[in-house]
């Protein structure tokens, strides 16, 4: 037997603990705000709001548009969490759907759903998998250098990313004259 009981508070906290790490890479935020963009633009132009004895019935002849963009703005939140290798594509594409939205759907579900998308696909489109920290003995925390000091701590001078002139190392492809 095992001195310390696997309880139900035990069970909790390694759901949570591999809850967070499964939400650590992927971009698990834009994917939330993006599905919940799509719930009010494709749920609010079949609804019947009700105040007092006054019913409005939001009905449009843009209802299966509504419906469309909801449903695909869902899919593309469900996307960015389980492809997130297609985080790129889902983001502008949620973007995209959500500016459609304002047009065809009430206002992209009176801007509640529209912000939600657009926030949503921004975050996937900035969300990039993050890098392991360096661990206590200081492994990995300086890049190797050349082969030949054995990344003894030389700091090397970084090379200019593009020269106006071009030199032999940077042609793109192109050949000298």
């Amino acid at each position: 037997m095992s001195a310390k009981p696997h309880g139900l508070l035990d069970r909790i906290g390694s759901w949570r603990r591999s809850f967070r790490s499964w939400r650590d890479q992927r971009p698990f935020w834009a994917g939330l705000l993006t599905l919940l963009g799509g719930l009010p633009i494709m749920y609010l132009p079949y609804a019947n709001l009700t105040l007092g004895q006054l019913t409005i019935r939001m009905a449009t002849t843009a209802g299966s548009g509504s419906l469309i963009i909801g449903v695909l703005l869902v899919v593309l939140g469900i996307t960015m969490w389980f492809q997130s290798a297609a985080r790129f594509f889902a983001g502008v594409a949620a973007i995209l759907l959500a500016l459609v939205s304002l047009v065809v759907s009430n206002f992209g579900g009176f801007l509640v759903g529209f912000l939600l998308a657009l926030i949503g696909g921004g975050l996937s489109i900035a969300w990039a998998p993050g890098t392991t920290a360096p661990d206590a003995a200081g492994e990995g925390a300086t890049p190797p250098g050349p082969a030949g000091d054995g990344g003894g701590g030389h700091e090397r001078t970084p090379e200019p990313a593009w020269s106006a002139f071009g030199d032999d190392k940077s042609l793109n492809g192109r050949h000298r004259a």
